[in-house]
């Protein structure tokens, strides 16, 4: 998510899933020039709190999602430019707290129809990150 300053997220991709989610916290909606926006802050290395990065981004969109749990809930939907393998994609992401869960990024298929095919058998098709990533990935503060 270059454009908004996270250059490294770990994220699944997820075809089970309609739309992509992100582990968001201190949701805050408020109104600029007369439009709903919504600042959220983002922890981008697994199990971590390190690096906290404060993003505002418009509200596309409240929809009410349905996790794979089968729980209910209402959640802002941003409109994220992403690079996934290189390719540029802008997708609707909801913003949810997702600190329990293996990955703090969820990629659906509203964003995998812009010219990805899914290789269920494969991992790291676009090759891993560089080791210093990888390391501070792995490192926790918790």
């Amino acid at each position: 998510m270059p454009e908004i300053g996270v250059p490294w997220i770990k994220a699944k991709i997820d075809t089970g899933a309609q739309s992509s989610a992100l582990h968001a916290y201190e949701l805050k909606e408020f109104t600029r020039d007369g439009d709903s926006w919504v600042s959220f802050c983002i922890h981008p290395w697994q199990r971590s709190d390190r690096e906290p990065h404060y993003v505002e981004l418009p509200v596309f969109d409240n929809r009410i999602i349905r996790s794979s749990s089968g729980h209910t809930e209402e959640r802002f939907i941003v409109k994220i430019p992403l690079k996934i393998v290189g390719t540029e994609v802008t997708a609707l992401v909801s913003l949810t707290n997702r600190d329990e869960m293996g990955f703090r990024m969820l990629i659906g298929r509203e964003a995998l129809r812009q010219g990805f095919i899914v290789d269920p058998a494969a991992s790291y098709l676009g090759g891993r990150p560089p080791k210093e990533i990888r390391n501070k990935n792995r490192k926790s503060s918790h």
